[in-house]
């Protein structure tokens, strides 16, 4: 009889460690929690009722409080797949439990991750979660879709599994332990909505079409609205008031189903709930000026656009739709309805070369962007893009696949292309922009930028601890380089 069910997110950088920082900005060590996980938590919630998730972004894990569970779930991406396999070795010596893994790295890389527990289930949870629990309580085969094990040293695979239609679901955040405590004390814990899933384009090196698929699946607007205010009255401080009243909706591409998007900004309009909030979009929604309307109405201060690339022939290489002429159309259209631009860049394309830090830093100046995410080409086993260049990985330390330099590129060294990355952020979050924003921003955006100025230093920092590795890479290929050409001139 399963009587307790454990949730596990592992961490990314480090498990969690306390720091003076975290008060009021950013900083490695705390990050926002998977809101899809907390959402299986409470579909599971409502079967078994000792039910609880740890989130190793927010809070240490209580392991003797795991052991003691009949059913442990462990969702996984990319860059924490590493900490989670340790994570599951440790709870096999020390535990009867069932050990399941979940998350996109799972889903799309199970012959490794099949290695580390006792099931994978892949894709979207809600339902199969539920299969598989009833599957285990009552001894029956399972043989549903969406499911992979081991039997006799053979990998079986159930199957793709349907993705739900109803994803209604509103996460209950008090089934993730310690959340409430550092929600009401740490202004970076931003709520957090996920109100659709998927994505209808094709991009190479897009996991997020593999895991959840290429059409648009939503969430009622009045659910959505809902799920807002619950995420809000969640986070809110009974003294102090949070410095950046801030709801993050964390879809990956919001209004892609436009009279879906529309439904959902008027619904928020007319819930008169007043608070901010920041979204990602293509660049296409700078087009649509009825939307950009709505958002500025509803409260909306930014949108965090896929820039990703300054060429066209780079959207081409990774057969992105966009090009360069409309993507600057598009952030002064949006800029022009009074709502703040977020540029999202990747770097480590063929015409990527040294200097191509500077061309971000004037491309960001040039359009008036106040926040930047700069990350080298990922690599997520599964997509189009890895298939293509198993052969220009440096290597397979999932670890390191958190926005450092993994590959070749065709036409940089991968130790400069690590070191434009960190000049560009240096550039960007200067002490003089630092102080630009403090004596003339909004006092929101204020906030943000001071946030993310000391966000980037904790991200540069890891980007140079990986710099000497990169380098010495460098070092080792010339010296075989020498060899090579010594050995053929003899």
């Amino acid at each position: 009889m399963i009587k307790k069910i454990r949730f596990i997110e592992p961490g990314n950088f480090s498990p969690y460690k306390k720091s003076f920082a975290n008060i009021f900005t950013y900083n490695k060590y705390i990050k926002n929690p998977s809101t899809g996980l907390i959402t299986l938590t409470t579909i599971v919630k409502n079967i078994i009722n000792d039910t609880l998730m740890y989130s190793e972004s927010i809070s240490e894990i209580d392991f003797e409080d795991v052991y003691d569970a009949d059913i442990i779930f462990i969702s996984i991406n990319t860059f924490n797949a590493v900490r989670g396999y340790k994570i599951a070795k440790d709870i096999k010596k020390n535990s009867e439990a069932i050990i399941v893994f979940g998350g996109m790295h799972a889903s799309l890389n199970y012959t490794e991750t099949i290695e580390y527990c006792d099931y994978v289930l892949t894709g979207d949870g809600d339902e199969s979660i539920v299969e598989y629990i009833y599957a285990v309580e009552n001894n029956t085969p399972i043989d549903f879709p969406g499911v992979i094990y081991k039997q006799e040293g053979k990998i079986i695979n159930t199957g793709k599994r349907e993705q739900p239609e109803n994803i209604d679901t509103i996460p209950n955040r008090n089934l993730l332990y310690n959340y409430a405590k550092l929600a009401k004390r740490y202004d970076t814990l931003w709520p957090q909505v996920h109100a659709s899933r998927g994505c209808p384009h094709n991009c190479s090196y897009c996991a997020v079409i593999q895991h959840f698929g290429r059409r648009i699946r939503t969430r009622t607007p009045e659910n959505v609205v809902a799920d807002i205010k619950e995420a809000i009255e969640f986070h809110k401080r009974k003294f102090i008031p949070r410095l950046t009243n801030v709801v993050w909706i964390t879809d990956d591409n919001f209004a892609e189903n436009r009279e879906w998007a529309i439904s959902v900004l008027n619904e928020i309009i007319k819930s008169g709930i007043k608070y901010y909030y920041t979204v990602q979009a293509r660049y296409e929604i700078g087009f649509d000026d009825e939307i950009l309307d709505l958002m500025k109405k509803a409260g909306f201060i930014e949108l965090a656009l896929g820039i990703e690339f300054l060429d066209d022939s780079s959207f081409k290489e990774f057969n992105k739709k966009s090009s360069y002429s409309d993507i600057v159309k598009s952030i002064k259209n949006i800029q022009k309805h009074g709502i703040g631009v977020r540029g999202l860049f990747i770097v480590g394309a063929e015409n990527d070369t040294i200097g191509i830090s500077d061309k971000i830093v004037k491309f960001v100046e040039d359009n008036n962007i106040h926040g930047v995410l700069i990350q080298s080409m990922f690599f997520t086993p599964g997509t189009l893009v890895y298939d293509q260049n198993k052969d220009l990985l440096i290597h397979q330390n999932w670890e390191k696949y958190d926005g450092n330099v993994v590959h070749y590129p065709k036409n940089i060294k991968p130790h400069e292309l690590q070191q434009e990355i960190i000049t560009a952020s240096r550039k960007i979050y200067s002490v003089k922009k630092l102080i630009h924003a403090i004596l003339h921003y909004k006092f929101i955006n204020k906030v943000l930028f001071i946030g993310e100025f000391f966000w980037h230093m904790s991200v540069r920092k890891n980007l140079k601890e990986e710099l000497k590795y990169l380098k010495d890479l460098s070092v080792e290929y010339k010296i075989k380089d020498a060899k090579f050409v010594m050995q053929n001139n003899t």
